[in-house]
């Protein structure tokens, strides 16, 4: 149908489409979208809802069960990405698909033939002149910065000659800076009648960049509006089905003694070079203390060092007074830290294991989990507990014995969360708390480390995303390049100049 604002027919529609996988799971059920040119259509909705799917789909990765496109009113079937990609339609996916050893000009040309290859280094030179997308060419790609690396790849479609350019997620791992360079690009190209499918579950990003707003939840678009027609409150009403609040209440900090003292730090990357670098900083009980920075600054190697999974080389780890430098993390849980990973499903959790196992992985040597001196298991002491954290945390689970691979991405979060609180830490270390959970989840998340802080525990916040570290914390320190560039308090520094020294521009 036509869009009633403009009369203008529609790039792309997509009818009653189905997606049920192999496993019996319904993932979309009978969606339809239509997509216009020129416009930027924010596509938003919980984890889980059936986004990235629905995208996948139109991109050619995906056979619908049911449903079919229409691609300027002709009927299309794609057999692959590669065939969606020659009739326009590329898709950047969060995590991106380059070759780290080539260059970016390489990976821009990977897999065209030799007659697309006469004059290319120019006409993307001229690519990148029009869309403000700048990028080193001849640098290879592992050394690039990660926003760096996406504009990579959308250069890679726009070469391509792409008319719809779907955006999975986009600014996961960006600065507010490089958001703001990417917001530019994607209005230029809009200027030039490209269209550009925004995926999303940031509803400020969602509000500023899209002109239009679909959004989905349960594998069913449930709502459509105007940006101008939108706020944060509504959209987030839509996509959850219930009232959810934006901010999370924090009264002032009562900070007590010192948890964790950091002195001097060094740490070496898996390469061999180094991640830390003379890093020093003390965190007391009652207080949230937020790490910011771009991934890959060293955050990553900094908590492993800390909760025992990677070597210190240089400088001293004190907790709770003690000198804990190199010790093992059982040793470290024993002493009362517990540890949120950033990557919950390979380091967090294990995926094949069932609700009950998940939930004390870690406490299992604890004597309430042991039947004798043996080592042998009380399983009936585990399922009791597995039944305690999903009542308290409001898990959502098929059952107590499902394997954790069927919970969302927020129950996930949720288990994980709850089995490290389970052992009254002293000391909780969250990395990227949030990442990939809906608004939903993200908000439980939230709550819950705050509460922990007004219960008198220490958090140390490790996160990329600049409104959380501000909201949450009750001091924050900027990592960039293995340094702390800043240390500082919310009230003292704004999110763009939070942005600023997350990208190296500032130091304090």
């Amino acid at each position: 149908m036509a869009a009633p604002e403009t009369g203008r027919e529609p790039v792309v529609s997509m009818r009653d489409i189905v997606k049920i996988y192999p496993d019996g799971t319904v993932a979309l059920r009978g969606v339809n979208l239509d997509i216009y040119p020129g416009e930027v259509l924010g596509l938003l909705g919980e984890n889980g809802a059936g986004k990235t799917t629905l995208m996948k789909i139109l991109a050619g990765f995906l056979k619908p069960t049911s449903g079919y496109i229409l691609l300027r009113g002709r009927r299309v079937v794609w057999h692959s990405a590669a065939e969606a990609l020659r009739h326009g339609i590329g898709m950047v996916h969060q995590h991106l698909s380059l070759v780290p050893v080539f260059t970016a000009y390489e990976n821009i040309i990977l897999g065209l033939p030799s007659r697309m290859l006469a004059g290319a280094r120019q006409r993307i030179e001229k690519l990148m002149e029009e869309t403000g997308l700048e990028v080193p060419l001849d640098e290879v790609v592992e050394l690039l910065s990660f926003g760096e690396q996406q504009r990579v790849e959308i250069l890679r479609m726009l070469f391509r000659n792409v008319d719809v350019l779907i955006l999975d997620e986009p600014t996961t791992n960006l600065t507010p800076n490089e958001t703001e360079t990417l917001f530019n690009a994607i209005r230029k190209l809009k200027q030039q009648g490209k269209s550009i499918v925004f995926i999303t579950h940031k509803l400020r990003e969602v509000l500023e960049i899209t002109d239009r707003i679909v959004v989905m939840r349960r594998g069913r678009v449930v709502g459509e509006l105007p940006r101008a027609m939108a706020d944060p409150r509504l959209l987030a009403r839509m996509m959850v089905g219930r009232e959810v609040l934006m901010r999370v209440e924090k009264p002032p900090a009562k900070p007590g003694e010192v948890v964790l003292r950091v002195e001097n730090l060094w740490v070496k990357r898996d390469i061999g070079t180094w991640g830390v670098r003379g890093v020093s900083f003390e965190i007391r009980a009652g207080e949230i203390f937020g790490i910011a920075g771009v991934e890959g600054n060293g955050q990553a190697e900094l908590v492993e060092a800390i909760t025992g999974l990677r070597r210190v080389e240089r400088g001293k780890i004190y907790f709770l007074g003690r000198d804990v430098t190199n010790l093992g993390p059982a040793e470290l849980y024993r002493m009362g830290m517990a540890h949120v990973p950033e990557d919950r499903r390979s380091t967090g959790l294990i995926m094949d294991m069932n609700v009950v196992e998940n939930s004390i992985l870690g406490l299992h040597r604890w004597e309430r989990f042991l039947r004798n001196k043996w080592g042998m298991l009380n399983w009936a002491a585990a399922e009791e507990h597995a039944k305690e954290l999903v009542k308290k945390y409001e898990i959502a689970a098929p059952g107590l014995y499902s394997p954790v691979k069927y919970l969302s991405g927020g129950n996930q979060q949720k288990l994980l969360l709850g089995r490290e609180i389970s052992k009254n830490p002293k000391l909780i270390v969250a990395a990227q708390p949030t990442r990939g959970l809906d608004v939903a989840a993200t908000e439980y998340v939230r709550r819950m480390l705050v509460a922990l802080r007004n219960q008198g525990h220490a958090v140390l916040l490790v996160s990329s995303d600049t409104d959380e570290v501000m909201q949450l914390s009750d001091r924050i320190a900027v990592m960039y390049r293995g340094r702390f560039v800043v240390v500082t308090r919310p009230e003292e520094v704004t999110e763009e100049k939070l942005g600023l020294y997350m990208g190296g521009i500032e130091q304090a």
